[in-house]
């Protein structure tokens, strides 16, 4: 390999590792609360309360958040996201979002210990 073609390779792969460390920078606040309506308030509704329009038709009803996460720690709250409700005993219609990288669980995490303030 040239000295040409080690440059234009180094240049590529720093240029990826830039854009992967500014896509985890990045993931602000309304980031957060945009995926916390795509992925929760369905059921948990908009500030939390457990009043989500597909909530009502679950057995047993979503959880209000305010109250639910009340003395839980982060790393519980985040194993409920990503692993879902029957990881810690709770009702599976809570389901998982294992697909979720660990920055955007630790804004979700944020976020919903917020409706309990």
């Amino acid at each position: 390999m040239n000295h040409h073609m080690r440059l234009v390779l180094f240049l590529a792969c720093s240029m990826f590792a830039l854009d992967v460390s500014r896509s985890i920078v990045a993931f602000s606040a309304d980031d957060t609360a945009t995926l916390y309506i795509q992925r929760c308030a369905s059921c948990h509704g908009d500030k939390g309360h457990g009043d989500g329009a597909a909530g009502k038709y679950l057995q047993p009803p979503p959880a209000d958040l305010a109250t639910a996460l009340k003395g839980k720690t982060d790393d519980w709250i985040a194993k409920v996201i990503k692993s879902g409700g029957a990881s810690v005993g709770l009702s599976p219609t809570m389901v998982p979002n294992p697909d979720l990288s660990d920055v955007q669980v630790k804004g979700l995490v944020d976020y919903v210990k917020h409706f309990g303030s």
